[in-house]
């Protein structure tokens, strides 16, 4: 991909054409194309085929127009092709038939082996890059994220056992995290290599965590992994929800763009991530109000985010699947217009205190 794509200019904090966009979960859930697609295949199947996989992650850039592409997968994906039973149950989200108790349980995360477990990924990766003209984005889940999953089972409300083991446990949940950074590490150097042109390290759940706990208990499973990356010179991108009071470590774990929910304006956001590029974050609820509504709405994030470079439009979290495609399309081409030939926003944005 040329590195003159306005996303990946954004990644570096350049001077863009007009502001990218493109959406998390963006490949699927709101699509009538990969709901049909869904009513033949189960996700297991979607994801153990190249092909499936490739089309549905270039469907969104077919229909919304947006300036990147992520590639369709879950952050279990790697366990479960190492063999560790866990299914994606629709409406629920990944679910382990067997929970991670105790030290014993760590032999179960065996070195990945990115060209023989994820063979189907880095082949979706190949044919989606050959066949796009925007970038690639690789994704894996941060260490916290895929440890909350083992620990609870499941998604959770309070991660309770996952915060027990942290704090009762110390020593093996560092031996935990370290098993799951080196397969994330393993993971998204196997996609670069494949061809994505970026990366996003979702750490969805970690704004159920005191700043302090973050800092001691995940922060240098999260550090390592962006460490990992750096020689490849991709872009790294830092992601995950309720995470305000956090945004300063995310971006000191090495991302080169911290990604915002909707909950932080980005004037605040920027004043928290330094000199790192901002990802965000319009309210995805929003997009099911009236059109003047989303626009104000979008107006408003454009104008937060400032006429500094190093913005990429996204949602403040996932597209939501009642979403209307036609609105998201819609967005694009709003964003597009409004910050064309890096027109500065139309009001000036506020000074605030972090």
């Amino acid at each position: 991909m040329p590195s003159g794509s306005p996303f990946l200019q954004a990644c570096r904090g350049e001077a863009v054409p007009y502001t990218p966009v493109w959406f998390m979960r963006q490949a699927g859930r709101s699509l009538p194309e990969f709901r049909a697609l869904r009513e033949r295949y189960t996700f297991a199947e979607m994801t153990a085929s190249a092909e499936l996989t490739a089309e549905a992650t270039m469907q969104p850039v077919r229909r919304l127009g947006v300036d990147a592409a992520i590639l369709f997968s879950d952050i279990v994906t790697p366990l479960a092709a190492m063999g560790i039973d866990v299914e994606i149950e629709a409406g629920v989200g990944p679910v382990f038939a067997v929970p991670f108790r105790s030290e014993a349980d760590l032999v179960r995360l065996r070195p990945l082996e990115p060209e023989t477990d994820l063979a189907p990924v880095l082949a979706a990766v190949r044919i989606a890059v050959a066949e796009l003209d925007v970038p690639l984005i690789g994704f894996a889940g941060a260490p916290f994220t895929v440890a909350s999953y083992l620990i609870e089972g499941g998604p959770s409300r309070d991660y309770a056992r996952t915060k027990a083991l942290m704090l009762g446990e110390p020593v093996l949940w560092a031996r935990l995290l370290d098993r799951l950074a080196d397969i994330t590490i393993a993971s998204l150097r196997a996609q670069v290599g494949a061809g994505a042109a970026a990366v996003q390290v979702f750490d969805s759940w970690a704004g159920t965590l005191h700043p302090a706990h973050y800092e001691s208990h995940v922060l240098p499973a999260s550090t390592r992994v962006f460490n990992a990356l750096a020689d490849l010179g991709v872009p790294r991108i830092h992601f995950g929800v309720t995470t305000g009071e956090l945004l300063g470590h995310f971006a000191a774990a090495g991302a080169d763009v911290v990604g915002v929910d909707w909950r932080v304006p980005l004037d605040r956001a920027r004043q928290r991530v330094g000199s790192r590029a901002v990802q965000g974050n319009l309210d995805p609820a929003v997009l099911g109000a009236p059109w003047a509504v989303v626009a104000a709405e979008a107006d408003a994030v454009l104008d937060a985010a400032g006429a500094r470079p190093g913005h990429i439009f996204n949602l403040g979290h996932g597209v939501l699947p009642g979403t209307d495609p036609d609105v998201l399309a819609r967005l694009v081409e709003h964003v597009h217009e409004r910050t064309a030939d890096g027109r500065a926003p139309a009001v000036a944005p506020q000074a605030v205190r972090s």
